[in-house]
């Protein structure tokens, strides 16, 4: 990471704008999205889904160089606990967002997981428990992937366990560190998927100090939580019903996460996403402006730059 040494350096994304999909009507568009950003006070972003933002890197340089903004990270997806054969299946669209992550400067790459059942209808698409083949699998795609693009493209993957999804609850996540090579991947510790599923940020970062990677801050409402999980109600479905809640208005303690992860004492990208898809235009922005002081208030080591 450049220029931000032993700092906790808060960015945002694409996600706490309603964003969800490359091309949308219900979302923000994209420049309107880029210049509320810089008007909101951050200096870093994520690509979100590619092809939302501009993939011609010379554009999408001018753009960010107008409003002084950077990139951190770009985000694929991978069901590599599926078979060996979706490595290839994964790979191209992975090549894309990393090639023009790289060109914007960017050092991370985010992989999100596959879910295990269906976000409209609810029903399990596949079991939502591995088998040890289905583990060794997942692992070995990950270390895969990860070196290729650590010595390919200089980018650090960090897997961003997931509701819904295989790797969400602290037992999961503790069992993916445990058998992947930490030189290809390590953690994209996100708060609120955390919390959801049960899982302990603080643990996380107590216990594995070194794995914490990158981060998504985040917050669940847990009353809402408990509903969602009585109801047994799908991802989707608990974004509508408004499972995220603005800082620091939920759980986790988003003060206890940013103080642990200042006494790791090495740079590291803290980047606000809040799901709201789908949402107002008018809406994000006075959230994200509110969301930035709140968490510049956390930390003695914690800046936008």
């Amino acid at each position: 990471m450049t220029d931000v040494e032993n700092k906790l350096i808060i960015g945002t994304a694409p996600d706490s704008w309603g964003v969800w999909f490359a091309d949308d009507p219900q979302q923000t568009p994209w420049e309107r999205f880029l210049d509320e950003v810089a008007e909101s006070g951050y200096k870093w972003i994520e690509l979100g889904p590619y092809g939302y933002l501009p993939n011609d890197p010379t554009r999408l340089a001018e753009e960010l160089k107008q409003r002084d903004l950077k990139v951190t990270a770009g985000t694929v997806f991978t069901a590599f606990h599926r078979g060996a054969e979706q490595y290839d299946e994964a790979w191209e669209p992975a090549r894309k967002v990393a090639e023009l992550t790289a060109a914007m400067g960017g050092e991370h790459i985010v992989v999100i997981p596959a879910m295990w059942r269906d976000d409209v209808t609810g029903e399990a698409v596949e079991n939502g428990e591995l088998s040890d083949e289905q583990w060794a699998d997942l692992f070995a795609g990950h270390n895969r992937m990860g070196k290729v693009l650590l010595e390919d493209f200089g980018l650090h993957q960090q897997f961003h366990s997931h509701a819904d999804s295989h790797v969400g609850a602290q037992r999961d996540i503790e069992t993916l560190l445990a058998a992947t090579d930490p030189q290809y991947m390590n953690l994209c510790l996100d708060t609120g998927h955390a919390e959801y599923c049960g899982a302990s940020s603080l643990e996380l970062i107590k216990n594995y100090p070194d794995r914490i990677g990158y981060l998504h801050l985040k917050q669940i409402n847990p009353d809402i939580l408990a509903e969602v999980n009585e109801k047994n109600m799908t991802w989707a479905a608990a974004n509508l019903a408004g499972v995220m809640t603005e800082p620091p208005n939920g759980l986790p303690d988003l003060r206890a996460v940013i103080e642990a992860v200042e006494g790791l004492n090495r740079p590291i990208f803290g980047i606000v996403e809040q799901d709201m898809y789908p949402v107002a235009f008018d809406v994000p922005m006075p959230i994200a402006k509110r969301t930035r002081n709140y968490l510049l208030s956390c930390g003695s080591r914690t800046r936008i730059q």
